[in-house]
């Protein structure tokens, strides 16, 4: 996805943005009538020239500039301010959008916490900066050289002397103005380290009171937010010292015009009307000066943050769609595993190491082996969560490569090793549609092959039970059940079970295996776990151990060989008995 630029957004809402800049110059114009008003009041008064009705003339006729004033400055609000929202819904969608597309390798490197600051806190800086920011700048510009041209017609002198400091002004944002965008990206690195520590920790917040953390991780939270606040104290340094001196600089020049310009009032070159509406204009040049510091701080923040965002939004993800990507296969044919390789890492060893596999369509495969051998890695490789190193995985002859990724996840249903629940309904985290019936019959069926139906039923509210955040309502072999019932409920044409009874007791994991081979009737079924109780089920059983495969073959003939998987056979034997 390319890269997101503010240019873009203000050309796509160029209409609405020219009506908010219209307006907002229109409120300008009117703020600098006020001033001339007043100074025709002040004069007439000064020389005893004035009445009563004349007095209610000047006061309505401000009153009613006031009352136009008000009506364009809502239609700016609207339109600048309104646009500035659009953006940031639209750049949020975008990088929802975007994020959606990447995959797993960069969530092994990206923080959740760091992502969700980017969502956040660095788009509401670019909404103050496409939003206020315009505002700032075009009252900096307009408003500020339009107070100037109105001071030089009372008198050029006086208004020369009176913007003496301006040039520093100018030296010093240039100075400061880069600064402060190197210091804003620091400050959003670490508030998305912030983010993080907090997501992770209230995520695990069970686990820190059961082993009474909580002081520790106070401790280690305190830590990471005094690392925010020296990062924000560094930028105050800077954005500190700015804004100090552009107001003294303001007030530097009310100083000269008071001084200058009382003098040049008591020699009459200029009439009191001229010394208070000059000194009307300065108060309004005074916005536009402060504006120019504010607009260089919400432009310097929303380019930091911009950048932010574009490092999400040109991540390109390293498993990437084919071209030309083909039909969906019919799987009438194998599955094979080529001389595959993978590494999670190029410094690191092999995960899996020339694996040659075969699995005839409607066969079914145990994979076993220890922890760390490569059995989950396999599974991620078929749906193509990573792409191997080297070698093939072919269906039906078409290496997976080639195939839509949507069609290959739709054909191959993966149940993972650690089941991730939704805060939903059951009935929502099983099927993902909250408008299928309670009674649905393959709902049914699909929780009955699960084990899951009686506890459904001990819940009041059925399948309509909230689970919670990762369903923290219920129990490890529960979630694992629902997330079984989710596999069994979409019928894909493979099936990767991984793990799928680890967490639930030994008469329930029976009942579930008997139901397997009625769930899985006609479907290519492939089983990693570490129990050989499931390997009873398998056409053929493959051990893995180091990322290689060390035996192969049906479940008597690996217990002839007395290697591994008869050794662990032999001690699960004896752990059930």
């Amino acid at each position: 996805m390319p890269e997101a630029r503010a240019r873009e957004y203000f050309k796509a809402n160029a209409a609405v943005i020219l009506s908010g800049v219209v307006s907002l110059i229109i409120v300008d114009i009117l703020q600098l009538i006020i001033p001339r008003v007043t100074k025709h009041a002040i004069d007439d008064l000064t020389y005893l020239s004035i009445g009563g009705r004349k007095l209610l003339y000047y006061a309505l006729l401000i009153l009613g500039i006031a009352a136009v004033i008000a009506v364009f400055r809502y239609i700016w609000r609207r339109c600048l301010i309104g646009t500035s929202r659009r953006i940031e819904k639209d750049l949020r969608d975008r990088l929802f959008a975007h994020v959606q597309t990447l995959d797993a390798p960069y969530f092994d490197r990206t923080s959740t916490g760091d992502i969700m600051a980017r969502a956040t806190n660095d788009i509401n800086n670019i909404r103050m900066a496409t939003g206020f920011g315009l505002v700032a700048l075009t009252d900096a510009l307009f408003l500020g050289t339009a107070a100037i041209g109105f001071m030089a017609y009372i008198n050029v002198r006086l208004t020369a002397y009176s913007l003496i400091p301006m040039p520093l002004i100018v030296l010093l944002t240039k100075i400061l103005s880069r600064r402060m965008h190197r210091k804003y990206q620091h400050v959003q690195a670490a508030f998305a380290d912030m983010t993080e520590i907090a997501r992770e920790r209230f995520s695990g917040i069970r686990v820190i009171k059961a082993f009474d953390r909580q002081r520790t991780e106070i401790n280690s939270f305190s830590e990471v937010s005094r690392a925010y606040i020296r990062e924000n104290l560094s930028l105050t340094r800077i954005t500190g010292t700015f804004f100090p001196l552009m107001i003294f600089f303001s007030n530097a020049c009310t100083a000269i015009v008071l001084y200058l310009g009382g003098h040049q009032t008591i020699t009459a070159v200029i009439t009191p009307g001229d010394f208070v509406a000059f000194i009307s204009y300065l108060a309004l040049l005074t916005w536009p000066m402060m504006a120019l510091g504010w607009v260089i701080n919400l432009i310097q923040r929303g380019r930091a943050s911009f950048d932010r965002i574009n490092q999400v939004l040109t991540a390109e993800p390293a498993v990437t769609e084919s071209d030309d990507p083909g039909p969906l296969p019919a799987l009438s044919q194998d599955i094979v595993w080529d001389r595959v390789c993978f590494s999670y890492r190029a410094e690191a060893p092999p995960s899996l190491a020339d694996i040659n596999l075969n699995l005839p369509a409607g066969g079914t495969l145990c994979l076993l082996g220890p922890p760390g051998s490569g059995k989950t890695t396999l599974a991620r490789l078929m749906v193509r969560r990573y792409d191997p190193g080297s070698g093939e995985i072919r269906i039906d002859g078409r290496d997976i490569k080639t195939i839509s990724i949507g069609d290959l996840r739709r054909l191959i249903g993966l149940m993972p090793q650690e089941p991730f629940l939704f805060s939903a309904t059951i009935k929502e985290n099983i099927t993902f549609d909250e408008a299928v019936a309670d009674d649905d019959p393959r709902l049914a069926a699909a929780c009955e092959q699960a084990g899951l139906t009686e506890t459904v039923r001990t819940f009041p509210r059925g399948f309509e039970t909230i689970t919670g955040e990762k369903g923290v309502i219920l129990s490890g072999g529960q979630k694992q059940r629902v997330a079984l019932a989710r596999t069994f409920y979409h019928r894909s044409p493979v099936v990767i079970l991984d793990d799928p009874v680890s967490q639930v007791d030994p008469e329930t994991a029976g009942r579930i295996l008997d139901s397997l081979t009625a769930a899985t009737a006609g479907r290519t079924l492939i089983f990693i776990s570490h129990r050989v109780s499931l390997a009873r089920y398998a056409d053929r059983i493959i051990v893995l151990q180091n990322g290689r495969e060390t035996e192969s073959g049906t479940h008597e003939a690996l217990l002839q060989n007395n290697g591994y998987y008869a050794g662990v056979w032999q001690l699960q034997e004896i752990e059930e008995e």
